[in-house]
Order: structure tokens, then sequence, then C-alpha cells
């Protein structure tokens, strides 16, 4: 059987303190963070894979708004 592939916008942080700390914004409540980039890469997409696996109806729910992406914005004040 084929797997749908799925591609959500996730955002990172980092920490004052070190680490980072990562969420995807079109999954409320889905958050990670590890000590280093790939480990919060890494930590974030189980976190994805347990999300929806805890409920598959999420998938859909949110499906029409995996085409958000994320551009900083400078502003000189």
């Amino acid at each position: 059987m084929r797997k749908k592939v799925l591609e959500y916008t996730v955002v990172f942080q980092e920490e004052k303190e070190g680490g980072y700390s990562v969420w995807v914004p079109t999954l409320p409540g889905c958050a990670s963070q590890g000590e280093t980039f790939e480990e919060a890469f890494n930590n974030i997409k189980e976190a994805i894979e347990l999300y929806l696996e805890d409920s598959p109806k999420k998938e859909l729910e949110y499906e029409d708004f995996n085409r958000q992406f994320v551009v900083p914005v400078k502003i000189y004040a």
C-alpha cells in the first residue's frame, strides 16, 4: 500500500540557554525540542507522526494549511 506524503511547516527557535524549541503552527499542541538542530528536527518529525497516529482525522483537518511558510522581516526602528 502506498503511503501519502504530508508536508508541514515547522518553526524552530534557538533558545538562550542552548538547544532548540520547535512546533507546528497548523497542528495545535504539536511541539518538541532538542539540544541540536538535527535532534530537534528528528524529534518534531516523531511528534508529528505521533500526533497524527493519535487521531488520523487530524491529518484531514489541517491538510489545507500545509502550504504556509515563514519569512523573516526586518524592521528598522
